[in-house]
């Protein structure tokens, strides 16, 4: 019996141990760090929100219509540099790194990301006649956020999801995760509220963002004209070089 009750107590204190790392460590997961890219020949923009510096490009610029574009958790968004320049050259395109991503000041948080997408937006509207957001996994919920808070002419959503939170709850089963992510980055709360055609990307066989979690989202979408694309034979990591998901970016902004 006392075998029994000390074999229970070593793995609670291991159990309890291994969710104070978790807990600890969560937004060192969620936000790798991002070292910031050389030699990139664009122009560069920097938006200042409450003191903290945000750096960027932003790709052919004075066009009537913008692009902001919000990238995933690990990714370096000057990499789209190539395809957003090319097949979407009659839009001004906006590419900002995350706060503590790259040569932008401070330290990301969700609510740190959503005030810096709202004054972007804010920064850049005078400017343009209309706005569209192309938000990637992390940065689909930045998009989705700024979608429901102001107009958006067209909203794309590659591997999106319907909360962060539930997202890490799939990855860590065995704990009571979705109650310990401090940046829930609840998507499915603000869906209803977005009007504009949106045009949802999925990978299928993506095992970040299960496609159950994207499911969820496109049924929240109840009050967008939503295009739906799966995006056969790519993970999460590498839909952005398939062909398919390029042609259906670039049709849905010169066709729909």
């Amino acid at each position: 019996m006392k075998l029994l009750l000390s074999s229970i107590a070593i793995f609670a204190i291991i159990y309890l141990l291994a969710m104070s790392l978790l807990y600890a460590f969560q937004r060192t997961l969620l936000f790798p760090d991002v070292d910031d890219v050389i030699g990139v020949d664009r122009e560069i923009i920097v938006f200042t929100n409450n003191e903290v510096e945000l750096h960027g490009w932003v790709l052919n610029q004075g066009k009537q219509q913008a692009i902001v574009y919000f990238g995933g958790n690990a990714e370096k968004i000057s990499h789209n540099i190539d395809l957003f320049e090319t097949g979407l050259s009659e839009y001004s395109i906006y590419l900002v790194d995350y706060r503590g991503y790259g040569k932008s000041e401070s330290k990301p948080t969700e609510a740190g990301l959503f005030s810096d997408a709202l004054f972007i937006y804010d920064q850049i509207k005078p400017k343009h006649t209309s706005i569209s957001v192309i938000g990637r996994s992390l940065g689909s919920g930045v998009a989705v956020y700024l979608a429901a808070k102001r107009r958006i002419k067209k909203l794309v959503l590659l591997t999106p999801y319907d909360s962060i939170a539930e997202v890490a709850q799939s990855h860590y089963p065995f704990f009571p995760t979705r109650y310990l992510v401090r940046d829930k980055f609840e998507s499915i709360n603000y869906a209803q509220a977005i009007n504009s055609p949106t045009l949802v990307i999925a990978a299928e066989f993506d095992s970040v963002v299960p496609n159950r979690h994207t499911e969820k989202l496109l049924t929240e979408l109840a009050n967008s004209d939503v295009v739906f694309q799966m995006v056969s034979n790519v993970t999460h990591g590498n839909i952005d070089e398939s062909k398919e998901y390029r042609t259906a970016l670039i049709d849905f902004f010169h066709t729909h």
